[in-house]
């Protein structure tokens, strides 16, 4: 009897790695899925105590600073019992909208991935404006796997947060937002964002130049990145353009710290990372 219940066909992968405050609520949110994997980075908080407790099962990664990463390495290594496989952030929620909208769609789709758009909670307040969020975070298993960039030892990310999930054939769309929620403080958002700057800085070095190889958006990021007026662009188009201003002071705080990040980038590309 083939089964079209999502809550049957779908794996939930939530990777893991210190997230004591986020991963409760995450867990809550997914407690009607059958099939959820917690891939954790060798955790020292109460994280591993917290995914005891919802009876979870959970993989041990240890990276060796090579290829693959987090999520490639359990593509490749884990026995799934479902067609299908979502990868979500402890700080991520699904919405019932977007339950529903997989349910209607997932069971009888010829695409292979979905791109997923997420409203984003910052400083205790939904942003209804600036740059939306999004990612490709629904994939059917055995047609596609994130990029593999070759990083030479440079980074200290073990899960692909810049790569792309490569798709053979078609990707759609799912239309009910999903929410991104972090309980995590402000200082912790800069310190990751720092740790972000410094992987596109060392990527950029890494490239020579040669940006044939990345998509379009890529593209034109690296090839802006060293202009000095690059990240006051672009929070103009997401404070202004995208009416961020009408966030108050969390659209300004989000918008300035996109400014505050690509002026970063170029200032460790200037000095060579």
């Amino acid at each position: 009897m083939l089964v079209n219940n999502i809550y049957e066909i779908l794996t939930i992968v939530i990777p893991i790695k210190n997230e004591e405050k986020n991963l409760r609520t995450c867990l809550e949110n997914v407690k009607e899925f059958r099939h959820v994997v917690l891939v954790d980075s060798g955790s020292t908080d109460r994280t591993l105590e917290i995914a005891a407790e919802f009876g979870r099962e959970v993989v041990e990664f240890k990276w060796n600073g090579e290829f693959p990463k987090k999520r490639n390495w359990l593509l490749r290594n884990y026995k799934f019992k479902t067609p299908w496989v979502m990868f979500l952030d402890a700080d991520e929620r699904l919405t019932p909208r977007f339950c529903d909208e997989l349910e209607q769609t997932l069971p009888t789709t010829k695409c292979n991935a979905f791109i997923c758009f997420y409203d984003n909670w910052f400083m205790g307040r939904m942003l209804r404006h600036g740059d939306a969020m999004r990612k490709t975070a629904i994939l059917r298993l055995g047609t596609g796997e994130y990029e593999k960039i070759d990083e030479h030892g440079w980074s200290k990310l073990d899960m692909e947060i810049h790569e792309h999930l490569q798709v053979e054939g078609e990707i759609g769309v799912i239309k009910a937002r999903l929410e991104h929620h972090d309980k995590r403080s402000l200082e912790s958002y800069y310190k990751k964002h720092e740790e972000y700057a410094n992987w596109e800085a060392n990527r950029y070095k890494a490239l020579k130049g040669d940006f044939s190889k990345l998509t379009d958006r890529q593209q034109t990021k690296y090839r802006l990145i060293q202009k000095w007026w690059f990240g006051f662009a672009y929070f103009c188009a997401c404070y202004f353009v995208k009416l961020g201003i009408l966030d108050g002071k969390p659209g300004y705080v989000f918008a300035r710290n996109k400014w505050r990040y690509f002026g970063n980038i170029r200032r460790k590309i200037l000095k060579g990372v």
